[in-house]
């Protein structure tokens, strides 16, 4: 098998672009794609300084670096979740590639905010989803360490895979409010809210995952252990089936939609300042406040116990 661009021995096939690639040709055309869905969409401006979310894993690990070989200037952020040995072994390879790249880490860790408890803590004693628990906390906390440590723009490591299983996931749904600000990027729409981008939504896991690999970057290998059985995943196995019979079915599927996303808008919803921490929410008390409130009244009903 020979690469198509240079004619070496061929390391990779990627069915979706019909192109076989050796490593060195892979590396290109994998930064090639970045910078053009960077340029695409307007997502990131030479001099502005960029955080990345980085999870430990393959995705956000490989935007750090390929952002860094792009020369962009990006400093990582990582969230402990409090998630027993698997906060503890992702936090460690997000702390290695910092190291070794010379970068700066930011962590933020979740019991720092929440009394001590991590994220399981927090979704039993409210009777909330871990999932939705995880999701709104990170997105606060993330916007938060951007703001407050004067960032322009936050990046995050979600992938055409991802992409295309929430894309799939709110079109089943019609969930039109979701629709309407899926895109590769989420302008600020406050002061107080920091531009978001996914650099990556163009390019699928298999590339991701490759870009890692060749790359040496030591990520992650496990998933979540609370990410078994999510919804998100089985829409992920539902569209790898279509890409095997249809390559390139699933970057023919988003970038469709990011075509006809425009219609999807609508108005958008009322922004005022949190009583409590003064960050954007469309409610008098943000969630993030909110769910500190109720465990700080759940801690009192149960102090007053017998």
């Amino acid at each position: 098998m020979k690469c198509k661009i240079c004619g070496g021995k061929a390391v990779l096939k990627l069915r979706s672009h019909n192109i076989n690639l050796c490593e060195d040709c892979f590396l290109d055309f994998f930064k090639r794609r970045v910078r053009k869905t960077i340029g695409r969409y307007k997502l990131i401006s030479k001099g502005e300084r960029v955080l990345v979310a980085v999870s430990g894993g393959k995705d956000s690990l490989a935007l750090w670096d390929v952002l860094l070989e792009l020369g962009f200037e990006a400093s990582g952020l990582y969230i402990d979740l409090g998630i027993g040995g698997y906060s503890a072994l992702s936090r460690e390879k997000a702390l290695k590639f910092a190291e070794s790249r010379g970068r700066e880490l930011i962590i933020e860790e979740v019991k720092a905010h929440f009394d001590g408890l991590g994220i399981p803590e927090i979704a039993k004693r409210t009777s909330r989803s871990v999932c939705s628990t995880c999701g709104m906390i990170k997105r606060y906390l993330m916007n938060k360490a951007a703001l407050e440590r004067g960032f322009d723009v936050l990046a995050t490591g979600h992938n055409l895979d991802d992409e295309a299983a929430s894309l799939l996931g709110n079109v089943l749904g019609w969930r039109i409010e979701y629709l309407a600000r899926q895109h590769p990027l989420l302008p600020s729409t406050d002061g107080k809210l920091v531009r978001k981008v996914k650099p990556l939504a163009l390019c699928s896991e298999k590339e991701t995952a490759s870009y890692a690999i060749i790359r040496g970057i030591d990520y992650i290998v496990d998933e979540c252990p609370f990410a078994e059985g999510a919804t998100s995943i089985f829409y992920k196995n539902l569209l790898n089936r279509l890409e095997l019979e249809s390559p390139g079915a699933k970057l023919q599927f988003y970038l469709g939609f990011l075509k006809t996303q425009p219609l999807f808008r609508t108005r958008e919803p009322q922004l005022r300042e949190c009583r409590i921490c003064g960050y954007p929410t469309t409610l008098p008390v943000c969630n993030f406040c909110r769910l500190r409130e109720q465990l700080a009244g759940r801690a009192g009903s149960d102090a007053e116990e017998p």
